[in-house]
């Protein structure tokens, strides 16, 4: 196949003029950036050197307009935000109230369909299994495994190869665990380390991932082996952040390590817990990567961000899809105002 410059030439330009664009915002704002502030200096100090020459009094100094310059620096960021969430979400919601085609009013049929239709309430039903296991085990992992490798000797490494999994991708990590419950005939050598362990033992391979629910937990210990890497580093910081007079005078005191644990690591990390399982919360209900890989939803897996792409882009759907988006928006708010309430008492306190 050859290449032809002539016929790739307009995506030559449109990349040039990306370039071109960039350049010009980003250059635009850095020398603002620089320019601004060295011209009230250079005003500043023409105004101090002529009071002195002249023996008038000093110019007072004004107060600097703080809400305008932060309206300065935000007004980029407050743009994007609006181009690319505020006005989507918009119309995600006027959408999740039209048909199919996006031409008719339906009022709140779309909301309607999915508390009445059985495998989208299986999928509402998946989506909360996800969200009441994965922060939970994945945070009981993570502490786990920064207590038990805290001050040992080789943290760091063990650290390591237990962060490692968050390095690699959703998919990634999928495919990785595709392999872990691959099924092969009884006749024939098993691939997949699930079955071989099982054939070895003396039982019979099966297909993991098409028995319904257990693929449904089966894909959820693919979440909590990538996550529990990420509680673990943000709970093992908490954990070094405990005074150590309180420690000392805890074992002065005879407590055993039970009682330490329980007693002082506990309320000790209380703020970073709540941080872990609120992110992981949020990120479990918009998981769509491990169920698309892992079985594309099929065998009652799928979850809402899987429907709600299946029903937009696979089906034509646009209003249910839109419905679903809605939906799986109004359950994270919940969320993440318990952060913001949280965040703000502990600022407080």
């Amino acid at each position: 196949m050859e290449f032809d410059f002539a016929e790739e030439q307009p995506k030559f330009l449109m990349l040039m003029y990306g370039l071109i664009a960039f350049v010009a915002v980003v250059g635009g704002l850095l020398l603002l950036l620089d320019v601004v502030p060295a011209w009230f200096a250079r005003r500043r100090e023409a105004q101090l050197v002529a009071a002195s020459t002249g023996g008038g009094p000093l110019p007072r100094r004004r107060k600097p307009r703080e809400g305008l310059f932060a309206l300065f620096f935000l007004l980029p960021t407050l743009v994007l935000l609006t181009i690319g969430l505020v006005v989507p979400a918009l119309r995600t919601v006027l959408l999740s109230f039209m048909d199919a085609g996006s031409t008719e009013w339906v009022g709140l049929r779309n909301y309607g369909w999915m508390f009445s239709e059985d495998s989208i309430v299986r999928v509402l039903l998946n989506t909360l299994i996800w969200v009441l296991l994965v922060p939970l085990v994945a945070t009981t992992f993570g502490l786990l495994y920064a207590v038990m490798v805290d001050k040992a000797r080789f943290e760091s490494v063990a650290k390591s190869l237990i962060f490692l999994p968050m390095a690699i991708s959703f998919v990634g990590a999928s495919i990785i665990w595709k392999f872990v419950y691959a099924y092969r005939s009884e006749d024939q050598d098993q691939i997949g380390l699930l079955n071989q362990i099982v054939v070895t033992l003396g039982g019979e391979p099966r297909q993991w991932l098409l028995d319904s629910p257990l693929n449904t937990f089966l894909l959820i210990v693919i979440m909590v082996w990538i996550q529990a890497g990420f509680a673990m580093v943000v709970l093992a910081a908490a954990i070094k952040a405990i005074p150590g007079d309180i420690v000392e005078a805890a074992r002065l005191d005879g407590v055993t390590p039970w009682q330490m644990f329980w007693q002082i690591t506990m309320p000790s990390i209380r703020p970073a817990l709540i941080v872990v399982v609120v992110t992981l919360s949020i990120a479990t209900l918009k998981v769509f990567d491990i169920v698309r890989t892992a079985t594309n939803g099929n065998y009652d897996t799928s979850v809402i961000a899987n429907e709600m792409y299946n029903q937009a882009f696979r089906y034509g759907e646009a209003g249910q899809g839109s419905a679903l988006a809605v939906f799986l928006f109004i359950l994270v708010i919940p969320i993440v105002i318990y952060q913001i309430r949280n965040l703000r008492q502990q600022r407080e306190g």
